[in-house]
């Protein structure tokens, strides 16, 4: 079971001919792509995203954001576990549709 599906959330998988270009479609910044996009409740999820950061930006729905990302695949982000490997410090990053990113929140720093 996928780590969003154990923390409460509805998945439907799909595989596309062309990610890219539906990352290009939802507004996801190119310095923000990562390995997965998600939609939930009209916002866009880019990559390895807390599902603790999904759900405030859920309660919180800040003016202008259209998503949060990830990006890379930084080991100790969610998914991204590797047992006998340190976490990486990472950020997830909020952007708005003109590609205007904030941080949103800091982990392991």
């Amino acid at each position: 079971m996928a780590y969003t599906e154990q923390n409460g959330f509805s998945v439907e998988a799909r595989d596309l001919d062309s990610p890219e270009a539906q990352k290009a479609a939802s507004q996801v910044p190119a310095s923000l792509r990562s390995c997965h996009t998600a939609i939930v409740d009209g916002y866009i999820i880019e990559g390895h995203v807390p599902v603790s950061e999904i759900n405030r930006l859920l309660s919180e729905r800040p003016a202008g954001i259209v998503g949060l990302a990830v990006p890379g695949m930084p080991i100790g982000s969610p998914g991204m576990e590797t047992p006998g490997q340190p976490d990486q410090p990472y950020d997830v990053i909020a952007f708005d549709k003109d590609g205007r990113i904030t941080v949103y929140a800091s982990y392991g720093k």
